[in-house]
C-alpha cells in the first residue's frame, strides 16, 4: 500500500484530535521502521545525553577532581569552541582552546555585576557589557591565539549565593549562545545544589551512625567486662572466648566501611554480643534464632538490627528479675526480606511507645529510634519499624528491606572489616 493510499484511509476514518494522531503514524509508517526522528528529535537526545554525563561529574562540587570531565560534555552540549568552569578568580575546569586570562577576566565581571557578560576578542580594555554588550580584554585570545573568539559568561547560583562562572568561548558570540549559555549556567547551579543534597544526606547518615555508636551502654561494656574478669580464675578458656567475643563486637560497631552491610555480618556481631550477655544472664537468657539462609546475603543498613536486640536485652528482660527469651527470625518474602525480633520481656504502654517514636529527645530506647528513622529515610514513610508491644506482654519489632538495592550492593565491600 503506497503512502498516498494510507494517508486516503487515514483521512477518511479520522476525525477531531484522533485525526492528528493517525496523521503521525502514517507519516511514521511511510518513513519505514529504521526512523530516528526528526532533527529536532535527535538534537535533543544528543542533548539530553551529554547533560546527562556531565551531571555525574558535578554532583561533586567545582572542587571535585573530575569536574574538568563535565567541562567536556557542557562544551559539546554548547556547541563552543571552548568552556571553562571558574570559581573565585581560578579556573577549575577547561576544555578546548580557553583563553584563561580571558576566561577570569569575564567571569569577574559576573561575579561584579551577579549578571551574564560578553567579552568581545580584540576589544579595547575597560569597555564591557552585560547581555551582549562588548567587553574587553587586553589578552583576550585575538585572532589565531588559544581561545580566539568571544566570550559569554553567566552565574551559577547556588542557594542564592554564586558558585562560580560558566564561560563559553566562540567566534562570534550570538544572542542565542549568551541564552543558551546562561540556561546551562542555571542547570549546573541544580545539579551542585543536588550534590550538595546528596553530600548532606550522607553527613547526616554518618552523625546518626556515630550516634548508633555513641549509644552503645557504657553499662553493658562494664558489665561485659566485668563478667570476663569473674572467669579469668574459674575458667581462663571461657575468660579467653569472652575476649574475643568482645574484640569482635567491638571492631564491628566502630568500622568505618560503608553504611550498608549483610545480614549475615550482622548477626555475628548480634552473636557476640548475646554471647557476653549470657555471661551475665546465664540460664535466663535464651535465644532463638530461625533465619531463612537465602536472607543472609540481604543488604541492610549498618547497625539496624543490633540495636534492636541490644533494646530487648536491656529494656524488654533485664528488669525483670526471671530473665527471659529473644526470638530473632529473617525469611524470604518475595521482594523483601522480613526481620523480627521478639522478646516476652515487661513491654511497654503503646502510647509510650508512639511518644517515643514520634520525638527527637535524648534517653532510653533512643536506639530504636534511630534506626526507625534512618529506615524511613532510605526507603520511604512505609519504610520504618513496626512495633508491637504491651505492658507485660513482651515487644515485637519488625522490619521489611527490599531484596534489591542495586545503589548500595558496593558497600559491602568492606563489610567483614
Amino acid at each position: 500500500m503506497t503512502d498516498a493510499v494510507v494517508l486516503a484511509a487515514v483521512l477518511g476514518v479520522a476525525g477531531g484530535a484522533g485525526l492528528v494522531i493517525l496523521l503521525l503514524l502514517a507519516r511514521r509508517l511511510g518513513r519505514g521502521g529504521a526512523d530516528l526522528g526528526s532533527d529536532a528529535e535527535q538534537a535533543a537526545h544528543r542533548a539530553l545525553h551529554e547533560a546527562g554525563l556531565a551531571a555525574v561529574h558535578l554532583r561533586g562540587g567545582l572542587g571535585a577532581d573530575d569536574v574538568g570531565r563535565a567541562a567536556r560534555h557542557l562544551r559539546t552540549l554548547l556547541g563552543s569552541a571552548a568552556v571553562a568552569l571558574v570559581q573565585d578568580g581560578r579556573v577549575v575546569a577547561a576544555d578546548g582552546p580557553v583563553d584563561e586570562a580571558a576566561a577570569r577576566r569575564v567571569a569577574a565581571r559576573v561575579v561584579e555585576t551577579g549578571r551574564r557578560q560578553v567579552l568581545r576578542a580584540g576589544e579595547a580594555a575597560g569597555a564591557g557589557g552585560a547581555d551582549g554588550a562588548g567587553g574587553a580584554d587586553a589578552g583576550g585570545g585575538g585572532a589565531g591565539g588559544p581561545g580566539a573568539g568571544d566570550a559569554a559568561a553567566a552565574p551559577i547560583v547556588v542557594d542564592g549565593a554564586l558558585a562560580g562562572v560558566l564561560v563559553a568561548f566562540v567566534a562570534p558570540v550570538r544572542a542565542a549562545l549568551v541564552r543558551a549559555v546562561a540556561e546551562v549556567a542555571d542547570w549546573c547551579a541544580a545539579q551542585l545544589a543536588l550534590g550538595e543534597l546528596d553530600a548532606s544526606r550522607t553527613a547526616l547518615a554518618e552523625a546518626e551512625l556515630r550516634a548508633l555508636r555513641a549509644q552503645i551502654s557504657p553499662h553493658f561494656i562494664y558489665n561485659a567486662l566485668t563478667a570476663i574478669a569473674s572467669f579469668i580464675t574459674t575458667d581462663p578458656a571461657r575468660a579467653r572466648e569472652l575476649v574475643l567475643e568482645f574484640a569482635d563486637f567491638t571492631r564491628y560497631s566502630f568500622r568505618r566501611q560503608g553504611e550498608f552491610t549483610t545480614l549475615a555480618e550482622e548477626l555475628r556481631s548480634i552473636h557476640s554480643y548475646l554471647e557476653l550477655e549470657r555471661s551475665r544472664f546465664g540460664d535466663r537468657l535464651a535465644v532463638t534464632l530461625r533465619i531463612a539462609p537465602e536472607t543472609l546475603s540481604t543488604v541492610i543498613p549498618f547497625l539496624s538490627v543490633q540495636p534492636i536486640v541490644e533494646n530487648a536485652v536491656r529494656h524488654g528482660l533485664e528488669p525483670g528479675e526471671r530473665g527471659g527469651g529473644i526470638r530473632i527470625e529473617a525469611r524470604d518474602d518475595a521482594t523483601h526480606t522480613e526481620i523480627t525480633v521478639e522478646d516476652d520481656g515487661v513491654g511497654m504502654d503503646p502510647e509510650q511507645l508512639r511518644a517515643l517514636l514520634n520525638t527527637d529527645a535524648d534517653g532510653a530506647h533512643v536506639g530504636i529510634r534511630n534506626v526507625d528513622t534512618r529506615l524511613r529515610q532510605l526507603y520511604g514513610p512505609g519504610g520504618g519499624l513496626v512495633v508491637e508491644t504491651n505492658t507485660g506482654a513482651g515487644t515485637l519489632v519488625r522490619m521489611r528491606i527490599p531484596k534489591s538495592q542495586p545503589q548500595h550492593a558496593l558497600d559491602t565491600a568492606g563489610a567483614g572489616a
